[in-house]
């Protein structure tokens, strides 16, 4: 099992998402939940890939955290 971290922002009339961990994966979709749905389905796709091609799925080492400014 592989565990990634997804960054989802708010566009003008929709939502994107990609993994920093694996490049070129991204998803769109209308609203959070389903750019979520959408990002869980390309990075399985993403991976399976990976896989296919005998290629290393990288280990997850991106973290997110706030920072609070006054």
């Amino acid at each position: 099992m592989h565990r990634f971290l997804i960054v989802i922002e708010k566009a003008n009339s929709n939502y994107s998402a990609y993994s920093p961990d694996l490049a070129g994966c991204i998803a769109t979709g209308t609203d959070r939940e389903e750019v979520e749905r959408n990002m869980h389905e390309a990075i399985e796709l993403h991976v399976r890939g990976l896989k296919e091609d005998n290629l290393p799925v990288p280990e997850s080492s991106s973290f997110a955290e706030y920072v609070v400014v006054k």
